[in-house]
């Protein structure tokens, strides 16, 4: 008699992920669910507890993996802080202007479910400000360089730098191509560097 398949929660998180990333939450059913993670309806209900949880799971894990990528992005060595920044800018106006190119489940999720969905907003929310921190350490440093005015308020760039990401994130799922994108990012990030500090304070 053959034995059992084995799943590994994060292939059927990752699974799951991907199917909610492309249908949302709403558009997703549990037969979606089933076919894309290979778990038969009972299966899923004692590993994950439904479709709610399992898209709980899959946030989490797209929330992770953002600040993941933000820090690696910042944090390397190699360049100043404003070369990470502009590096990382350049690199998600690539990315987000792909043929394939669409907004990633926390965006998603953020948009789809948060404005009710108490534990979705605070996900969310708690990714943000993670995210956050890391644009705010990246300019900090980059004002001891020398590189954006000491006077500026390194809370509201953090939260401009927030902002720039996810709307190109959304402006690129929506179509709009590389150019423009690059556009956006560079012009953004040459304001910032040489502003007058009174017009970035909050």
């Amino acid at each position: 008699m053959p034995r059992p398949r084995k799943f590994r929660d994060a292939d059927v998180i990752a699974a799951a992920r991907e199917t909610f990333t492309h249908q949302g939450f709403g558009g997703t059913t549990l037969d979606d669910l089933t076919t894309a993670t290979g778990l038969g309806k009972q299966s899923l209900y004692n590993a994950f507890g439904g479709k709610r949880e399992l898209y709980l799971r899959a946030l989490t894990d797209s929330a992770a993996e953002a600040v993941t990528v933000v820090d690696a992005a910042l944090n390397h060595s190699g360049a100043t802080p404003l070369e990470r920044i502009r590096a990382h800018l350049l690199k998600l106006a690539i990315a987000f202007s792909g043929t394939n190119s669409e907004a990633d489940l926390l965006t998603k999720a953020t948009v789809e479910r948060a404005g009710h969905d108490s534990e979705v907003a605070h996900s969310a929310l708690h990714t943000f400000e993670r995210l956050e921190q890391s644009y705010r350490q990246c300019i900090v440093d980059a004002q001891e360089h020398g590189e954006i005015p000491a006077g500026s308020d390194p809370d509201a760039l953090a939260a401009l730098f927030l902002a720039l990401t996810r709307g190109m994130e959304v402006l690129g799922s929506a179509g709009v191509g590389r150019v423009q994108l690059t556009a956006v990012a560079m012009t953004s990030l040459d304001l910032v560097a040489t502003a007058d500090p009174g017009t970035v304070q909050p």
